[in-house]
């Protein structure tokens, strides 16, 4: 991929986005308030947001994943055509996938943050935001928001604005970013709670003990997970409450289980807090 530097400035946001395509970065329109588009009929109509003809925001029903950091292109035919043609006029902003382009943002949210990273992160290209600095890396992770502070992470997964080329030589991503985002899901996520139990009648051990018996288990979650079309909130809540029934009071679960069931509703764009919220929340509901 061309680096940032040698991509050519536009004066209009298509030619902005014609030009960062054209250089291997996806990209996609921002409406106002710095919020995507709809990238098919189902979603244009309510910018990813509620049922047809619904004019509040909601869960979009579309079975999809067409819009937001998924939606971000290269191909100047879906850019200068159908459904985003009509889009230009009223675009606001232009955004990209750093991850599709092989990079990551750190974004640092006001004077605060930009001095924390002078004084911790390897020097790299920066570009000026609004209230901050974009410091970007050459290579990919997980997005990952407040890691600290006024502090996000946009990489695989999400998008960021496209503010220009920035200035600075780009480095390599640093384990020391890579790192910030292992501490915030280790805080996110809740850890397993134990509750002790009577011992078994007749003694032996915990079925759930069975690899293989577990592993099928959080596979059948994750799957149930993935395969949501519709009401992804509620699916991922009844999910967590069904896994947690069958194998939350022996101290079965381990960080990798809860791990993976985390990351299959993050994949299927839930955020850490929410996905937080549900497992808390049938936690509750069990009395655990």
């Amino acid at each position: 991929m061309t680096q940032p530097t040698d991509i050519p400035r536009a004066t209009d946001h298509l030619g902005t986005a014609v030009n960062l395509a054209a250089h291997g970065v996806p990209v996609l329109p921002l409406r106002a308030g710095k919020v995507p588009f709809g990238n098919c009929p189902a979603c244009r109509g309510n910018t990813c947001g509620g049922r047809p003809n619904m004019k509040t925001p909601g869960p979009c029903d579309c079975p999809r994943v067409c819009h937001a950091w998924a939606a971000a292109t290269t191909d100047p035919a879906v850019l200068t055509g159908r459904p985003w043609a009509p889009v230009w006029e009223q675009t606001q902003a232009v955004a990209y996938h750093p991850g599709g382009a092989g990079l990551t943002v750190v974004d640092l949210d006001n004077d605060q943050a930009v001095n924390w990273a002078r004084e911790t992160l390897p020097a790299t290209r920066t570009v000026p935001t609004t209230r901050g600095e974009h410091w970007i890396y050459q290579g990919t992770m997980r997005s990952v928001n407040a890691v600290r502070p006024d502090v996000d992470i946009k990489s695989s997964m999400s998008y960021a604005r496209w503010l220009g080329p920035g200035t600075g030589t780009m480095t390599e991503l640093p384990d020391v970013v890579r790192a910030l985002a292992v501490k915030a899901r280790i805080t996110a996520r809740p850890a397993p709670h134990t509750i002790t139990v009577p011992a078994r009648a007749g003694g032996g051990e915990c079925p759930h003990r069975m690899p293989a018996y577990l592993d099928r288990g959080i596979a059948m979650a994750e799957q149930r997970i993935t395969e949501a079309r519709s009401t992804v909130h509620a699916t991922v809540y009844r999910t967590f409450l069904a896994v947690l029934s069958a194998h939350g009071r022996c101290g079965c679960l381990t960080d990798t289980h809860i791990e993976r069931l985390f990351t299959a509703a993050q994949t299927k764009g839930e955020t850490a807090r929410h996905c937080t919220d549900a497992w808390t929340n049938a936690r509750t509901r069990l009395g655990l």
